[in-house]
């Protein structure tokens, strides 16, 4: 195995393509197809399953891709210390719930990333989306939460994917409103309180059982729901109709400085922590990640 079949393996993922991948290594496309084939026997494994509509990924070759991409990034940053110039662009994907936290420490990540290019993504998605990006390797990180409601279910499913969770904070449900809401300066919410009130959650599209929920209280127990997919959305409604959500309520001035938090009266626990594939360190980036998240949350709860 060579760093150039790494290199070429990590294109023809890139591209889905053998012939485009060969043009973007400047190599014919006949070599490509050998130093893969060559690749994949040495290996033992098919990266790649080839059909008339070009290549695709198997599970074993998004194992393999993630750990050649690790030495890709770390042949990258040694030939930019020592000769100035990058060979790779630093890439690193993150998929979350709807978490503010999440995207500061994401923005601290790019702030701090010394490359003069780089390929980075965050997604903010559906619960099942989540799982299935970091299984696949679309993300290297995903954040959810687990809760009395939802977490059987969730770990039968991160069991089977080999997924394994980490927990960064445990918090008590708050409700989250505008400021000028008749409830904002309550100190305590109770869940009947909020009934006259639109129920603002996240839409979790064909996967909407009650464990993939974003929120903790179920919008089968309120009387007016509304479902959104993205952040803008839910806070314009929340501001317009005196509608609310529930959240964990770390971080709330970053959510909207026109938003405000309540603790919500109600027993059971919001565990957010952080799904990776198990076994596959961390890339750099997602090292900072973890960093950066760990420090606003622990700044925000201090």
């Amino acid at each position: 195995m060579t760093l150039q079949q790494l290199k070429y393996a990590d294109a023809v993922a890139a591209c889905g393509s053998i012939s485009e991948a060969a043009r973007r290594v400047f190599v014919t496309q006949p070599s490509l197809t050998e130093s893969l084939r060559a690749l994949e026997e040495e290996l033992r494994i098919a990266i790649f399953t080839r059909s008339s509509r070009g290549v695709a990924v198997t599970r074993e070759g998004e194992e393999f891709l993630a750990s050649a991409r690790l030495i890709l990034d770390d042949v990258s940053r040694i030939a930019a210390k020592y000769t100035g110039k990058a060979v790779r662009r630093p890439q690193f994907a993150v998929s979350c719930q709807h978490f503010s936290f999440a995207v500061e420490a994401f923005m601290e990540v790019v702030k701090s990333n010394g490359a003069d290019a780089y390929d980075f993504t965050l997604r903010e998605t559906v619960t099942s989306e989540i799982i299935d990006d970091v299984a696949r390797h679309r993300s290297e990180i995903g954040i959810l939460y687990l809760s009395g409601r939802n977490e059987k279910a969730l770990r039968k499913i991160l069991k089977k994917e080999e997924l394994g969770f980490e927990e960064l904070y445990e918090a008590k449900p708050h409700v989250f409103l505008g400021r000028k809401h008749p409830l904002a300066k309550r100190k305590c919410i109770r869940p009947d309180e909020l009934d006259a009130y639109p129920y603002i959650t996240y839409e979790q599209g064909a996967e909407n059982a009650l464990y993939f929920a974003e929120e903790v209280m179920p919008a089968i127990d309120r009387k007016k729901n509304i479902r959104v997919r993205d952040r803008a959305t839910m806070t314009n409604l929340v501001l317009g109709l005196n509608g609310f959500t529930v959240a964990s309520g770390v971080h709330a001035k970053a959510y909207n400085p026109a938003i405000v938090s309540v603790p919500l009266r109600m027993d059971d626990a919001i565990r957010v922590g952080t799904i990776r594939r198990e076994g596959i360190p961390l890339s750099a980036a997602g090292q900072a990640f973890m960093a950066a998240m760990k420090a606003i949350v622990t700044q925000d709860r201090a």
